[in-house]
């Protein structure tokens, strides 16, 4: 067998065996994972290319190291979910940064970061002066949750009385062309009220949008195919 043949065959190979076990993982934000994560992603992701491309290695030795790997991550992480000690020993727990406006000096050298990922962090979240902060705490992925002293919060309609009316978010009822009629029912809107929209849009038919949404005060968006139509 060529040898272009086999490194194809072992690329689809492991490329199926690492689909597989990252659906086992389950799903994780990249802005979520902790760093034992991110490590185990690397290391498992290098075997399976040592898998693709290293003809010297066998197929089955380079498949039981990504499953032992594998199978070591789901374990810590069942385990973290079961014990609060466990999940502290594994993931670390969040520190604090900053308290009752005071940075914590010890926290920042326990974790190796200077003034400026701190104040890094802290702009990121909107936060220019240090004076504005009540709190803000290192989470386990890296990223700095910040709270705000009550002054400088952000007033919601809550804090000055308001009462607001139940709101939904927006839903699509027009994709390429197809209307998504289930849906604009559980809305409460009919068609024919939909089709007199969208003519208000420019659009002679339903066929000739390409996306429609409508919000929860029964505004249409409509973007049809040919843009040098009304619109």
């Amino acid at each position: 067998m060529p040898e272009y043949v086999e490194v194809a065959g072992r690329a689809i190979f492991s490329f199926l065996v690492l689909f597989s076990l990252a659906r086992i993982l389950g799903k994780k934000q990249i802005s979520h994972l902790t760093f034992f994560d991110y490590v185990v992603g690397i290391v498992i992701g290098d075997m399976a290319s040592q898998i693709a491309i290293d003809t010297s290695m066998k197929i089955v030795n380079g498949l039981i190291g990504l499953v032992v790997y594998t199978l070591l991550s789901v374990i810590l992480a069942y385990g973290a979910i079961k014990s609060f000690k466990f999940r502290d020993l594994v993931e670390s727990s969040p520190s604090i940064l900053i308290k009752d406006g005071k940075i914590m000096e010890r926290n920042l050298f326990k974790h190796k970061m200077t003034y400026d990922d701190l104040m890094n962090g802290l702009r990121e979240k909107d936060a220019f002066m240090i004076d504005e902060v009540e709190m803000a705490i290192l989470e386990t992925n890296g990223q700095i949750s910040v709270m705000k002293k009550p002054e400088y919060q952000a007033l919601t309609p809550k804090d000055i009385g308001l009462r607001m009316k139940a709101d939904h978010a927006p839903s699509l009822i027009i994709i390429d062309g197809t209307l998504l009629e289930k849906r604009l029912r559980s809305l409460g809107y009919t068609k024919d009220w939909l089709f007199s929209e969208i003519q208000k849009k420019g659009a002679n038919d339903f066929e000739d949008v390409f996306l429609a949404q409508i919000d929860s005060n029964g505004s249409v968006y409509v973007d049809l195919y040919d843009d040098n139509q009304k619109n």
